[in-house]
């Protein structure tokens, strides 16, 4: 704390802005997925917190907001957001959705960006503190997704759909090296997470296997 400064101002492109197809398109196909993972955390936070399904305007709003912020953040240099699947965990515990309460969190963000000090005062809680509250959160994400898997019937098709989303992506995700054989493109695209290649693999299955005729 005492190491960090008062305030801080972002500065606007500290890094020359580059067009390349190479770092393009990857970013693309990740955007893609993210995009998907959105349609999950709000389609959760719909669910947990108010017991229904997100409507088409929902999504595409957040879907929206989330594409802006990426690029806005870009032009002072930071990586790209994506939704905070920890607030599905988090709705759906308190199960407040009040614009109010969000806003307030977004300004505390903000601040914590502006006042290093404060940021400070945050990273110094201890792992154990924030561990048992993820613990709580992460489990409450796993069963907001198993709502949202079971509304549907689990047939044979949408089983066969989700055991090899899930057990592909866990495996990437534990165990990154198993792509140390590949081009780096694909490492980039799947490596480091499993809701990437489990995203991929869940559209291209839904796409590809035949529906099961209605009686």
């Amino acid at each position: 704390m005492a190491q960090a400064s008062w305030v801080a101002v972002p500065s606007l492109l500290p890094v020359k802005p580059v067009f390349d197809l190479r770092a393009i398109l990857p970013v693309m196909i990740m955007f893609i997925v993210t995009a998907v993972e959105t349609v999950g955390d709000i389609s959760g936070v719909t669910e947990g917190g108010m017991g229904r399904e997100a409507t088409d305007t929902e999504l595409s709003g957040g879907i929206i907001c989330d594409g802006l912020g990426s690029s806005f953040a870009a032009l002072f240099g930071v990586l790209p957001n994506t939704s905070f699947s920890q607030n599905v965990g988090l709705v759906t515990m308190t199960k407040i959705v009040n614009r109010t309460a969000l806003a307030c969190g977004a300004v505390f963000l903000v601040l914590c960006g502006l006042l290093p000090k404060l940021a400070a005062v945050v990273s110094i809680m201890p792992q154990s503190v924030l561990g048992g509250a993820a613990v709580i959160m992460f489990s409450s994400i796993v069963m907001s997704g198993i709502q949202l898997i079971t509304r549907e019937p689990l047939t044979a098709r949408n089983m066969s759909i989700v055991s090899v989303a899930l057990g592909l992506g866990y495996g990437l995700g534990a165990n990154s090296g198993v792509l140390s054989g590949l081009p780096q493109w694909v490492q980039l695209i799947f490596g480091g997470s499993g809701i990437v290649p489990a995203a991929f693999v869940a559209i291209l299955m839904n796409l590809l296997l035949p529906r099961e005729k209605e009686n």
